[in-house]
């Protein structure tokens, strides 16, 4: 679980790098980055909270 928390950390600064380019400076690149970052996070998430109800019980 501790993997998957570093994994997710390292996808929440790479979309917050990627989305500021975009909204600041209109670099539409970065904005396509910022998407494909964000649906990988959304699985990583996804993935955490079924780990994480999992060793609840």
């Amino acid at each position: 679980m501790e993997k998957l928390f570093a994994d997710i950390q390292e996808k929440i600064i790479v979309f917050q790098k990627d989305a500021e380019q975009q909204v600041s400076k209109g670099n539409k690149a970065a904005g396509t980055r910022a998407r494909k970052a964000a649906l990988e996070l959304m699985k990583l998430l996804k993935e955490f909270r079924k780990e994480s109800v999992a060793a609840s019980k």
